[in-house]
């Protein structure tokens, strides 16, 4: 007769009656056999999501908006280090993003006055996006490596908000 490994009940299907535990070819409770090999438990619940550092990573990826989900996702929001880069990515998103229009607009009064001068500052603008996207990969790359990157004046406010 098969034995629950468990909790060492008599079992007479695949599943232990009393605690609900697979049992599989019915091996005797002592365990204390060569032969005998506990069964490998399901992974809990929960368990089975990203790691901590990939978590950080990834509220990277979309800016603000994966800064956002990572901040209402359940079991990443608990997490410090997750809550770092998912704020600091908020605020590194909208600062790009309020410093690209404030950028476009002087772009815009330098075309009016001189198109060599507009086109000049087009062209600098190009490389101050370059220079962030840049930057964006090493922030991601550091967070993926559980480093953690604080940015000059946005980083101290990520780390208030943890």
């Amino acid at each position: 007769m098969p034995y629950c490994p468990k909790c060492g009940a008599a079992v007479s299907g695949n599943f232990c009656p009393q605690c609900g535990a697979l049992v599989a070819g019915g091996a005797p409770p002592s365990g204390s056999g060569p032969a005998y090999q506990p069964p490998t438990p399901p992974p809990a619940p929960g368990t089975t999501g990203l790691s901590e550092n990939a978590a950080a990573a990834l509220s990277y990826l979309l800016g603000f908006i994966t800064g956002i989900v990572f901040l209402a996702i359940a079991p990443y929001n608990q997490m410090r280090t997750v809550r770092f880069h998912a704020f600091q990515s908020i605020f590194f998103s909208v600062g790009v993003f309020a410093l690209s229009i404030g950028l476009s607009i002087v772009a815009m009064v330098f075309f009016a006055v001189s198109f060599w001068l507009g086109s000049l500052f087009s062209l600098l603008q190009a490389a101050l996006g370059l220079v962030v996207f840049l930057l964006w990969l090493y922030l991601m790359w550091k967070a993926y490596q559980g480093q953690k990157v604080v940015l000059p004046v946005i980083g101290p406010l990520a780390e208030k908000q943890t």
